[in-house]
């Protein structure tokens, strides 16, 4: 993730995290930041929460209602999402596979060109493709946060999170080295 670890926010004691929002490595996502910081006021249960809320500018939104860091060392990342019931993050590959590889459910919220969040929409199309398989919950819009995450707090999801493995199947991996050695497929 980044070479520092600067925890911030609410003042929370809290060592583990039942929530944690990641929004990745190369830009900012006020939208979801704002959206989760608002659940957090409105649900009492900031303290619940922890975000990855990337590099902060400033122009971009500070939360005010949960603990959160800048951009966070890889053993605390790894820390920090391996301890979480439920992740809320953008709609990233890295943050699907890695909720994905937990068997951990995901909330994702896509980056929209259109709001100057990404330059195209091609978070949109992942949600699109990846929003209907078991443990991705897909949020439109950040009004939809909200009632996906009380839905998964509150226990409102039964079914497991389809675990994969963090390697590449053998068959994918056999095919991939006879294309480099020019084997005919």
């Amino acid at each position: 993730m980044g070479a520092s670890c600067n925890i911030r926010g609410a003042g929370f004691s809290r060592v583990s995290h039942m929530i944690f929002v990641v929004v990745g490595t190369q830009l900012p996502f006020d939208r979801l930041i704002r959206a989760v910081d608002s659940w957090c006021a409105q649900s009492g249960r900031g303290q619940e929460v922890f975000g990855q809320v990337g590099r902060i500018g400033p122009k971009n939104y500070t939360p005010q209602h949960f603990e959160w860091g800048g951009m966070l060392d890889a053993d605390v990342f790894q820390d920090k999402i391996t301890g979480a019931d439920m992740i809320v993050g953008h709609a990233g590959m890295g943050s699907i596979i890695t909720a994905m590889s937990l068997a951990k459910p995901i909330v994702i919220l896509p980056r929209r060109a259109h709001l100057g969040e990404h330059r195209n929409d091609h978070q949109f199309a992942t949600v699109k493709r990846l929003g209907m398989r078991p443990g991705i919950f897909p949020a439109m819009t950040e009004q939809d946060l909200p009632g996906l995450i009380d839905q998964l707090v509150d226990g409102g999801y039964q079914e497991g999170s389809a675990k994969i493995s963090s390697f590449a199947q053998d068959r994918l991996i056999g095919t991939v080295r006879d294309f480099i050695h020019g084997s005919k497929l």
